[in-house]
């Protein structure tokens, strides 16, 4: 017969909480940086970082480690294009999900970016609903631990 083990006392499990979704935003309109750092406020589960042009913004990639990234495409030293195919050079950044943010709204320019590994464009002045739905999205299908 097996054996019946009884327990004595109740076991604590404890609740694995997992930690905010890191976004890096990459822009060089200091309005458009404010703007987006209070709409992310509006957030608990975001956890926001900013950088003004390409350089700082690979220099926080690299140790901070996004699961989003949203770059402009106009920076004074780089596209976003281009940064983000620096970025993927990152082992760990190879597949995160990335969002060109622009003022562009040429069809060729929305190509040129989902060529690019762009997962979504975004629009100057940007939709929040949009961002949100698609940020949604992109925690609703990874486990930020």
């Amino acid at each position: 017969a097996p054996e019946v083990v009884e327990l004595t006392k109740t076991e604590k499990i404890p609740l694995v909480l997992h930690r905010k979704m890191r976004v890096l935003y990459v822009e060089d309109n200091m309005f458009n940086l404010m703007l987006f750092d209070e709409v992310m406020q509006t957030r608990n589960d975001v956890e926001l970082r900013i950088a003004q042009d390409g350089a700082k913004g690979f220099d926080i990639a690299q140790t901070w480690l996004p699961d989003v990234l949203v770059l402009d495409a106009h920076l004074p030293d780089t596209h976003g294009i281009e940064l983000l195919r620096q970025l993927r050079e990152i082992p760990e950044l190879e597949y995160t999900p990335a969002f060109m943010c622009s003022g562009d709204t040429q069809p060729e320019h929305k190509k040129a970016a989902q060529e690019a590994g762009f997962e979504g464009y975004w629009t100057k002045p940007v939709d929040i609903d949009k961002v949100f739905a698609d940020l949604d999205a992109v925690a609703n299908r990874t486990v930020f631990s």
